[in-house]
């Protein structure tokens, strides 16, 4: 078992400052980057609005309610694997400083299971706008042109490979008919006759194929949904004649009532009729395909998140799994805005998609400036209102569309490997904010100076 003890529980030994090593740890911390974004974020804030708590009974946590969020960000920050964090959690002391904790090196933590855990219990508890509000109020001081709202959406995505149908069916026979086989042999009874190592061999033979005939693929998935539909009535004749000998537990349950949709869907396909809510993922049935029109992929797999920005600091406005029209949240964005910042919004920079003709009458009521192509005759100061423009589609193009790229490169966010829908979005947000944190070391310095 590790030995974790907090910071603020060791107490130096030695009477002489010279061998202090400890304390010169903790100076060359705070003179990092790292020891700045600590500096930065309101760690004991949010772990309260979290409801994490230090449990007096049971076994002693080995984090602190603060040292877990902590931990997230420090992983959001590094990028690592859960398994290459926790060893260098072991090995660095700036990361055990960062979390609040000292590791003896002869006991190090071998759990790196640890980080889920950590994961699931901050994302079962997770309310993104309470802790946004935390994170404004905090940093509100530091911010310029609070009275500038810029909004865009992008699309997160998971981490799966890409869907086709011939790839969910092969799964979800497969699936099926090994625990099909499970059941027998805890049963003891012959295995029901049917045709997968046929189509085994046939799909294997389809997946060799560089070229593959239009004719082939229709012939092999209706194979496949004919396959599917035998195993299920199979699996469902042994568990009537059998059911109260097997046991199924809540994950085997989920996701025979997934593959039970999936072949509702299929088969509705392969009758060229269109379906809704489709999904592509067994393992994370909850992703829908996001059309986003790019020119490189038109199809995105992941959260959908409508962020507003402001003076470069993102915030979610809106985040969902299923594709939405962001162009109708535009009035959301600005209250949104004007409840973290309690300040009026004066001037929107959004892309064209916003522009539409509700949103241009509610900028027009409340006297906002916009970076939307004017429609109609040209007004008195139009010179002046076209360089307002100009002035604040560049902005958007170059700090908030920057600022998806950032997020997606350096914080874990250009393919997610969280496991379901809650852990998704939790990595989602400590991903953003922990590219904000970094933002706000600079701000909060500069601010200093002009202070002084």
């Amino acid at each position: 078992m590790a030995k974790i003890q907090n910071i603020s529980e060791i107490h130096p030994t030695l009477g002489f400052p010279e061998f202090d090593i400890l304390e010169k740890y903790r100076k060359s911390f705070h003179a990092s980057e790292l020891g700045s974004l600590h500096s930065v974020f309101p760690f004991e804030s949010i772990a309260k609005e979290t409801g994490l708590s230090q449990s007096r009974l049971g076994r002693r946590n080995c984090f602190s309610p603060s040292a877990k969020i902590a931990l997230m960000v420090l992983k959001s920050y590094t990028g690592f694997s859960d398994r290459l964090l926790v060893e260098h959690l072991n090995g660095n002391i700036h990361y055990q400083l960062f979390c609040g904790i000292m590791i003896d090196p002869s006991c190090p933590i071998t759990n790196y299971k640890i980080i889920s855990a950590v994961r699931n219990e901050i994302a079962s508890r997770l309310d993104i706008d309470s802790l946004q509000k935390i994170l404004a109020s905090h940093w509100k001081p530091y911010l310029e042109n609070l009275h500038v709202c810029m909004t865009d959406a992008t699309c997160y995505e998971s981490h799966m490979r890409f869907p086709t149908d011939m790839k969910l069916l092969w799964e979800s026979v497969e699936w099926l008919y090994r625990h099909v086989c499970i059941h027998c042999g805890q049963l003891g009874i012959r295995r029901p006759r049917n045709k997968y190592a046929d189509v085994a061999v046939s799909y294997l033979s389809y997946c060799k194929k560089r070229k593959r005939k239009a004719s082939r693929t229709r012939m092999l998935k209706h194979r496949m949904i004919r396959l599917l539909e035998k195993l299920i009535i199979q699996r469902d004749d042994i568990h009537r004649e059998h059911g109260s000998s097997l046991t199924y537990t809540q994950d085997y349950q989920k996701r025979l009532s997934i593959i039970r949709k999936v072949l509702v869907q299929e088969k509705e396909l392969f009758e060229g009729r269109k379906v809704s809510d489709r999904i592509v993922s067994i393992d994370r049935h909850y992703v829908r395909p996001i059309v986003r029109g790019k020119e490189t992929k038109s199809v995105e797999f992941g959260a959908k998140a409508n962020n507003i920005q402001i003076d470069g600091i993102s915030f979610i406005e809106h985040i969902s799994f299923k594709a939405f029209n962001e162009g109708i949240r535009l009035k959301d964005c600005i209250r949104m805005h004007q409840k973290l910042m309690n300040v009026r919004v004066r001037c929107v920079a959004a892309d064209s998609i916003y522009a539409n003709n509700a949103n241009r009458k509610f900028c027009t009521k409340y006297g906002i400036s916009t970076s939307f192509v004017r429609k109609g005759r040209a007004a008195k100061d139009e010179a002046v209102r076209k360089a307002l423009r100009s002035e604040l589609s560049r902005e958007r193009a170059t700090r908030l569309e920057g600022s998806f790229g950032t997020q997606k490169q350096h914080y874990s966010l250009s393919k997610i490997k969280a496991r379901n829908r809650k852990t998704e979005i939790l990595w989602i947000f400590f991903g953003i904010h922990t590219a904000n944190a970094i933002l706000m070391i600079d701000k909060i310095k500069n601010g200093q100076k002009k202070a002084a």
